[in-house]
């Protein structure tokens, strides 16, 4: 047999803001590890990089 599904539950306005604030630090977090990796990637690799035969 089925089970029943209940509807999803409103979010407060507070609740809501909450949810947006964790969104944008989870983001910014996210952001920020892809430019370190990136920064750490072109610093391995060293400034030759761009100098390379075509």
């Amino acid at each position: 047999m089925p089970e029943k599904s209940t509807p999803p539950r409103r979010l407060t306005p507070e609740e809501q803001q909450r949810q947006r604030r964790r969104s944008i630090a989870i983001a910014t977090v996210l952001f920020v590890l892809v430019a370190i990796f990136y920064a750490l990637t072109i610093a391995k690799l060293g400034p030759q990089i761009l100098n390379r035969p075509l």
